[in-house]
């Protein structure tokens, strides 16, 4: 499926380039560059999920960036990164409401009979891959220590 994703990311280089959008293109092949730079280093080819999880961190490493541009006043910059992030957030699958990460959250908690924060790991690592790509891990971090306490 990987070869899905990063095909569906080089398929919209080329209608960008042919649309003349100068911006979208370089974002997405800013996306492709990182994407070869850890297949190279894993000498593999990524999996969707993987692929996935550089999403989540490009999309993070702009959040910082503009957190940053705000502080120094700079809102063009902070403009730029947030265009940047919905273009990424393009290739993420849908993301999950609060309520469905709650029930979830929920239904693990009950399966693997936790009981207070000692146990946040185990919850944690049911959760993971349940939710990769698909909601914030802040978020899920947060209602579990909600759920927990």
């Amino acid at each position: 499926m990987s070869k899905d994703l990063k095909s569906l990311i080089k398929t919209q280089v080329i209608i960008s380039m042919k649309d003349g959008d100068k911006f979208r293109t370089s974002v997405l092949r800013m996306i492709l560059a990182e994407i070869q730079k850890i297949e190279i280093e894993e000498k593999s080819d990524l999996d969707e999920l993987q692929i996935t999880s550089i999403l989540e961190k490009m999309i993070k490493q702009r959040n910082d960036a503009i957190a940053q541009f705000e502080q120094a006043k700079r809102q063009e910059l902070a403009d730029k990164e947030k265009q940047e992030i919905e273009i990424i957030k393009e290739f993420l699958p849908e993301q999950m409401s609060e309520d469905e990460v709650f029930e979830l959250v929920s239904k693990i908690i009950s399966e693997v009979d936790a009981k207070d924060m000692k146990d946040m790991g185990k919850v944690m690592g049911f959760l993971k891959p349940l939710i990769a790509g698909k909601a914030d891990a802040g978020v899920v971090s947060q209602l579990v220590k909600k759920a927990l306490s």
